[in-house]
């Protein structure tokens, strides 16, 4: 079976190239010829680790190739997938399906024969109804269910580690209204049986809802946990044992209990805020979601004012270094990044800012001004009056303390993701803030033997 891809933006990419790994053969397809000529040239338009020497090895193989042509793409293609994005539509905060249905009414005028027409765009409830009223009316000579099927397959691809989450997923959801669409999304994913990977059918509104809510409740749990950071530096507690505590705990486990600067990227901001309008729509309101959207946007406003507020509540005159700008590390996404937050924050209050971020600094200049932009941590530290860690890259995770002080015009660290433990920092002569980690230190004693200690850092996680 040969099948269609189009959008080639993170979804469709990816999604296009595992398919492709898989022996099947796919055509992706985007409207932007630029980025279609990119691809034809072996440069991949994001950075997602391993992507480009997968694109390369099928491309290689005549699995996977690039194109604007549409029509050409969708004419004898078993399966079409519809990777286009949702954004937040401004204003009310609904997905901007656009793209959407834009898609679905070019892919009907270009069906020669019997596609499943696929949603892999995360949509809201009834997305996959409407795609399939747009083909029908677009073309009324085809039949629902024998000239073409609507399906829904929602992605659950985590940036930076995207490809083996493809490869080896939890699981793979399939909404389907009849048996033959079934029976055409299995066969795309039958090499996974071999891994046992649990595949989860259902129908479209259910497929299209279990996405949502997956997004929802990682994008609160991670709001829980920050909250409970705030609690800790109240009552004198340690965010990291409390996760720690909690976490192992089988019915809650470990993953996203990471306090931080609160969450960002492409997925979790735009679907919280969409599944609050659609259930606000439906007469059932989510006020558990409505709350995390909340504390969200709120938080990341309050990691800057927790810099201002250690460095005695007065900015002026002080250079402060970022490390770190992308929402998370391994990507260059800098959509609804803490650090975009911050930074201009930081800035009105009066300081200059100097940052470096090991993949996203050709995003970041496109939405930040005035920043000096640095080649490496050591860069950034030199006559900083403090740094603040912003995204956990492993590059930040082991730096030379002793090092970063002698560059320094004041040794202040405030670590926004709990990467350092706060002893061996302090230890190093620092004054240093994490997140949850009990009440802020003040200005330590340092012994004379400080300079000697902490060569590496001591840095853990």
């Amino acid at each position: 079976m040969r099948i269609a891809m189009i959008g080639t933006g993170y979804v469709g990419l990816v999604s296009g190239a595992c398919f492709s790994e898989f022996g099947t053969e796919v055509m992706c397809v985007d409207r932007d010829a630029t980025k279609i000529a990119r691809l034809q040239r072996g440069e991949i338009p994001i950075y997602e680790p391993g992507l480009d020497q997968l694109v390369d090895k099928n491309v290689g193989a005549g699995r996977l190739s690039f194109t604007t042509d549409l029509a050409a793409a969708v004419a004898g293609a078993g399966a079409v997938f519809i990777a286009v994005g949702t954004p937040s539509r401004r204003g009310d905060g609904h997905a901007d399906l656009s793209y959407v249905y834009g898609a679905a009414e070019e892919v009907a005028k270009a069906l020669t024969g019997y596609a499943c027409i696929v949603t892999k765009s995360t949509v809201p409830v009834g997305t996959g109804r409407q795609v399939a009223a747009i083909v029908g009316n677009t073309r009324p000579d085809l039949l629902l269910g024998r000239d073409f099927d609507v399906a829904s397959n929602p992605e659950f691809l985590r940036e930076g580690s995207a490809i083996e989450d493809f490869m080896r997923p939890d699981r793979v959801v399939i909404g389907t209204e009849t048996d033959h669409a079934a029976e055409v999304l299995r066969a795309l994913y039958r090499p996974l049986y071999i891994n046992e990977t649990p595949i989860v059918s259902t129908n479209l509104e259910t497929a299209e809802l279990i996405k949502y809510a997956a997004n929802a409740f990682l994008a609160t749990k991670i709001t829980f946990i920050n909250e409970m950071a705030d609690l800790c530096e109240r009552v004198g507690a340690d965010v990291k044992q409390v996760a720690r505590g909690i976490g192992l705990d089988g019915r809650i486990g470990p993953k996203f209990l990471h306090a931080g600067p609160g969450y960002g990227g492409s997925c979790f901001p735009k679907d919280t805020l969409a599944l609050v309008r659609t259930a606000a729509e439906a007469g059932a309101p989510v006020r558990i979601v409505e709350t995390t959207v909340e504390v969200n946007d709120r938080r990341k406003l309050a990691m800057a004012e927790r810099v201002v507020d250690f460095l005695d509540g007065d900015l002026h005159g002080k250079t402060i270094g970022v490390l770190g700008l992308t929402f998370k590390p391994n990507t260059d996404d800098m959509r609804d990044a803490p650090a975009l937050a911050i930074i201009p924050k930081l800035q009105a209050a009066g300081a200059s800012v100097r940052a470096f971020d090991p993949e996203g600094m050709d995003e970041a200049k496109k939405l930040l001004d005035g920043l000096t932009w640095c080649a490496d941590a050591y860069e950034v530290a030199r006559g900083a009056d403090a740094l603040v860690l912003v995204t956990e890259w492993n590059v930040f995770r082991n730096l030379h303390l002793n090092r970063l002080k002698s560059l320094m015009a004041a040794p202040v660290l405030i670590d926004l993701r709990n990467v350092y433990e706060p002893a061996s920092v302090e230890a190093a002569g620092f004054r240093y803030l994490g997140v949850g980690r009990g009440r802020p230190a003040a200005a330590p004693q340092a012994p004379a033997a400080a300079a000697a200690i902490a060569v590496s850092g001591a840095a853990h996680t």
